[in-house]
């Protein structure tokens, strides 16, 4: 199964909740930029490697992570 990852980055605050809870270890925070609210967000370094759980999406308090699953 593979995955698709939506982050938007300007409600992310980089709080790094999907980052601890990824079984996988494919989330971290993007340090070479900024987002308009002024924080590192999220992304997805390696979304072939992604089993499309979703639990960064659930844990996300600000609802800023979509995971569509692909066939």
């Amino acid at each position: 199964m593979r995955a698709r990852i939506i982050i938007d980055a300007d409600i992310c605050k980089g709080c790094t909740l999907c980052v601890q809870v990824c079984p996988k270890q494919v989330m971290e925070l993007d340090k070479s930029k900024l987002n308009a609210r002024g924080y590192h967000a999220a992304v997805c370094t390696d979304e072939a490697a992604c089993i499309a759980c979703a639990m960064c999406a659930m844990m996300c308090p600000d609802s800023a992570i979509t995971v569509i699953k692909e066939e």
